[in-house]
Parts: C-alpha cells; structure tokens; sequence
C-alpha cells in the first residue's frame, strides 16, 4: 500500500498553516489533480473539533474520480484527520500535524496512505497519483508563501 511522510520547518505559524489545510474550500485553486471539492456538511463535536464531509474530484486528462472523506479539525492540538468514506479506494487515510516551532515558524507532519480498489485503475493511474500526492506539502506551502507573504 502507498505510503507518503513528509515533515518540513516552514516559516509560517502552526495556527497559520492549520487554518490554510482547514480551509478545503480553496484546494481547487492550488492543489494538484483537485478539480473541484463539496463540503457537504459540518458540524461541531463536543469537544470543540469540527467534523466536515467533502467530495473531492480528482482529475487527470480523461479520468475524473470523486472522493467522499470526513475531515477531523482539531484546532486545539493542531491537527486534521482525513478519513475514507467512499470512491476509488479501498483505503484512504490522511494526517496533518502542526508542531509550533517559533511564533512565526512551525513544523509541519503530512502522512497519507492509500490503495486504490481496482488494480487496473491502480496500473494505469497509480504513478500519477502518486507523483501528485508527493507534491501535496510543497503546493500548501507555496499556497502559504502566498496567502501569507504580508503579514
């Protein structure tokens, strides 16, 4: 089963960077392969995480899938949890931490695994994703570099 880690020292807040990956709504604008992404709904927990369900569409030359997850933001320990609902994969899971370094720099955890259903579509689109979820992390922090840059 694929499996990405990636961990980098940004210069951007843990608050920061956690409000950028929270912020689904946008990925369309920068991340690889994401056509278009539906919040479907949100609620609060209890415990101050709030719980999304969103469809993603990826999308690669003639291939278009929809991917259906629940998204974990929880704010007070910085962390999201990407969890598999429903689409192509068998398994999808993703985790995001962010690990307060300085007041203007942070730690930033990405890990993903994932295994596509059909092996089939596995042979003819596994690479592609895969290339595309390693650039995952470099697209949030140049999205970062952007949004951020003046303040």
């Amino acid at each position: 089963m694929p499996e990405i880690n990636a961990k980098r020292i940004v210069g951007h807040s843990a608050s920061k960077m956690f409000a950028l990956v929270a912020d689904v709504e946008q990925y369309p604008a920068f991340l690889p392969l994401c056509e278009s992404l539906k919040v479907r709904g949100r609620k609060r927990r209890g415990d101050g995480c709030e719980i999304l369900v969103a469809d993603m569409t990826v999308a690669y030359k003639l291939i278009r899938e929809t991917f259906t997850t629940k998204v974990t933001l929880d704010e007070a320990r910085n962390e999201i949890l990407v969890e598999y609902l429903d689409g192509p994969v068998s398994e999808l899971e993703n985790r995001w931490a962010f690990k307060v370094v300085s007041d203007t720099s942070c730690e930033v955890s990405f890990h993903l695994i994932y295994e596509f259903k059909s092996k089939i579509f596995a042979s003819v689109m596994g690479a592609v994703f895969d290339r595309a979820f390693r650039k995952f992390a470099d697209a949030f922090e140049e999205r970062a570099n952007q949004v951020y840059a003046s303040t």
